[in-house]
């Protein structure tokens, strides 16, 4: 292993068996390896200068020969280009390509993140100057051929932090067919108006795929010209936007549906809390700053109330989560960690989203036209069968089918809502589901119930969307949306296109609409869902990266203090717990838990005690202390301080254990006697569960091992 590095791609031959039955291997030769970048800190040490690379899953210093150091000094952070491959007798070699700053300089998470998950964060100089000759306002001539909905009160609703806003929406009360409902529109910033296929905004946007989020800093798709500007739904300025008109009945059923492209005006920038004040309460303040909308703002309620109604009908999954953000002061640094509060305002917006997604998935499979839907499948055969076999263990007294239905699982998480494991079933009915990806290939949106499904509502942050309003734009002027050429042909794109036949084509056999496509036609449509699929990851991870460098600094500063928190994940080598204040997850090692041998159950993910029967599942309430924080390796590790005596007892008596033993003292018989017995544990509840395990037991046990 001293001869390869993270990302080389390798053969490998299996040559023996470990003692537990496990392949161990050799490597025999390296295949490829990738030019990437590695970051670290430069570190000078014995007259040698090394870079310890940030992230550990590079097992080795790189040597930095004197005269490659550039500017860089002692303790700084780097950007390292390797000059020598590591050997089996010999470090890499390599040379400072960039120097990013201090360890605690502002903002540096977020550059070693750019770095480490390679999310293009430059433009192009060709991008720049494209963005450049761009109008700053709609010209009359853009205006051509389209629908004048400057009259509309169309409004934007979106957070008080945001900075681009690509989606608008109206209602009214509308007759559908004999009966009552609604017209609902929803206006979509038109990005493919002004960027073109295969143009140089269009070559960068394909390349970040999406726009990457951290705490306070965006790394946009699209040049801030245009995700800010120009293609952004600003208030009181004209924009082109492309529609999605829709009859919704009273029942939340979308009677017929239009789009077309057309130019707007917005009204105004509204935010959630604006928007729900109001909702809320139709005499306030809110309301009255706001008097000529608010018939709208509750046409667009009654019309989310009948959406609501139809997707408790169709039976998707709305599992109650807890989401949250993070706000930092002007150094970047963690002020506080609250909880993001979903109110009605948000939840209007979404289902007039999801009414516009579906409506444009549909639009494009009744014209046959290749696209990308976002698909989301049910669980796997192995996925299906913990799940069963945990709700047994549970006894919950509901299963699910061979062929389940989101209506299933939903079903599952409203019975057992009450419990007080509630939280713990409805994380394993979550981690049951497969992540969605975009494909051409329509196999439905399994969480949300629907036969197909698409995004057309995002186009300044997600290529996806792009791609889904030129293929719109395509049908409405009865064309055919060709993919630009891809940047991976000939073998590369071969081995691309093997990859995606394992990992992008769904496993189900629903009937799929016919869609005229050529097989190579096809294959480029699968390359772009694998990629944009891919990129979303990596976006998601450079996120979590930067909120788990953020969180660890923040808990640097509350080293050896005491809180509470519910355990959220159980594994053979601990339990994760997070805690109630702050919403920051930490682990508990098994070494941690006490003096005794600790199995992990699979079946009901927790950890028992083989002696006193104590269990550790998730939703278990925990005292812990904050013990070591380990910022490189972005790792937080709690100690258990006090136990909840009444529940600790509890499970002694189950297991036939007298109290006064296995750690937990016997009630004392005076005031002095319970004054030593409770200083003692507080002083050392660790040392105490050891010392009464070893006279319990003729032959000690030692805690499970494992690898973190």
């Amino acid at each position: 292993m001293r001869a390869v590095l993270h990302r080389d791609r390798v053969r490998a031959r299996i040559v023996r068996s470990d003692r537990r039955g496990r392949p161990e291997g050799r490597v025999v030769e390296i295949i490829e390896r990738p030019p990437h970048p590695i970051i670290g800190r430069l570190l000078h040490e014995s007259s040698v200068w090394l870079v310890a690379p940030e992230d550990k899953r590079y097992g080795q210093d790189v040597l930095i020969p004197k005269g490659a150091t550039g500017l860089a000094k002692a303790g700084q952070v780097v950007v390292v280009e390797l000059t020598e491959p590591p050997s089996l007798y010999g470090q890499p070699v390599g040379r400072v390509k960039e120097v990013l700053g201090e360890v605690d300089d502002p903002g540096m998470e977020i550059e070693i993140a750019v770095r480490k998950y390679s999310v293009p964060h430059e433009f192009s100089d060709g991008c720049i100057a494209q963005a450049r000759s761009l109008p700053d306002k709609v010209r009359p001539q853009d205006k051509r051929g389209r629908v004048d909905l400057t009259d509309v009160p169309l409004v934007t609703i979106d957070g008080e932090d945001a900075r681009d806003f690509d989606d608008a929406v109206y209602c009214e009360p509308a007759k559908v067919g004999r009966g009552k409902g609604w017209r609902l529109l929803v206006a979509i910033a038109d990005v493919s108006h002004y960027v073109e296929t295969g143009s140089a905004i269009d070559i960068d946007a394909y390349d970040r795929a999406t726009s990457v989020y951290f705490p306070r800093r965006v790394i946009p798709m699209l040049p801030e010209k245009l995700s800010n500007g120009l293609c952004s739904l600003n208030p009181e300025v004209e924009r082109l936007c492309m529609v999605c008109d829709m009859l919704v009945t009273a029942a939340g059923e979308i009677h017929a549906y239009q789009f077309y492209p057309a130019v707007m005006w917005s009204h105004a920038r509204m935010t959630y809390t604006e928007v729900a004040a109001i909702l809320a309460n139709t005499r306030g303040p809110e309301a009255s700053r706001r008097k000529e909308l608010v018939p709208h703002f509750l046409n667009l309620h009654d019309v989310y109330r009948a959406l609501l109604k139809a997707r408790n009908l169709r039976g998707a999954v709305d599992f109650d989560t807890v989401e949250t953000q993070i706000i930092c002061d002007e150094n970047g640094r963690i002020e506080q960690i609250v909880p993001r509060v979903r109110n009605d305002a948000h939840k209007l917006i979404e289902e007039a989203m999801l009414a516009a997604n579906v409506c444009s998935a549909d639009y494009i499979l009744q014209a046959e036209h290749p696209g990308l839907f976002r698909v989301h499948e049910g669980p796997t055969p192995e996925k299906k069968e913990i799940l069963r076999g945990y709700l047994k263990a549970m006894g919950v007294g509901m299963t699910i089918s061979d062929d389940p239905t989101p209506g299933e699982f939903q079903k599952i998480a409203l019975a057992t809502k009450d419990r007080p494991d509630a939280q713990q079933i409805s994380t394993m009915l979550l981690r049951s589901m497969q992540q969605a990806i975009y494909s051409p290939h329509n196999s439905g949106h399994f969480g949300l119930a629907y036969e197909a499904y698409t995004h057309f509502t995002s186009p300044i942050r997600r290529y996806p969307d792009l791609l889904v309003h030129r293929v719109i734009k395509a049908i409405l002027t009865k064309e055919r949306y060709q993919l630009p050429v891809l940047p991976t042909p000939g073998e590369a794109h071969e081995k691309l296109a093997r990859r995606l036949a394992s990992r992008v084509s769904p496993p189900t056999q629903k009937p799929r609409a016919k869609v005229a496509a050529s097989p190579r036609e096809l294959q480029a449509w699968e390359a772009a869902g694998f990629h944009c699929s891919a990129n979303e990851r990596r976006a998601d991870e450079a996120s979590r990266d930067v909120e788990a460098w953020l969180k660890c600094k923040y808990m640097r500063d509350h080293l050896g203090e005491e809180y509470s928190g519910v355990v959220t994940a159980a594994t053979s080598f601990g339990i994760f717990v997070t805690l109630d204040a702050m919403y920051v997850e930490g682990l508990v090692h098994i070494t941690e838990l006490g003096g005794e041998y600790f199995k992990f159950d699979e079946a009901r993910q927790e950890l028992r005690g083989e002696r006193t029967g104590i269990r550790y599942a998730i939703g278990t309430r925990l005292r812990v202390q904050v013990s070591r924080v380990d910022l490189d390796g972005r790792k937080i590790d709690f100690r258990l301080v006090r136990e909840d005596e009444e529940f600790m007892a509890r499970a002694m008596k189950e297991k036939g254990v007298a109290p006064g033993r296995e750690g937990v003292p016997a009630k004392a018989s005076t005031k002095r006697a319970a004054k030593k017995a409770a200083a003692k544990t507080r002083k050392a509840p660790l040392d105490a569960v050891k010392a009464t395990a070893k006279k319990a037991s003729a032959k000690p046990r030692t805690a499970r091992k494992s690898r973190r």
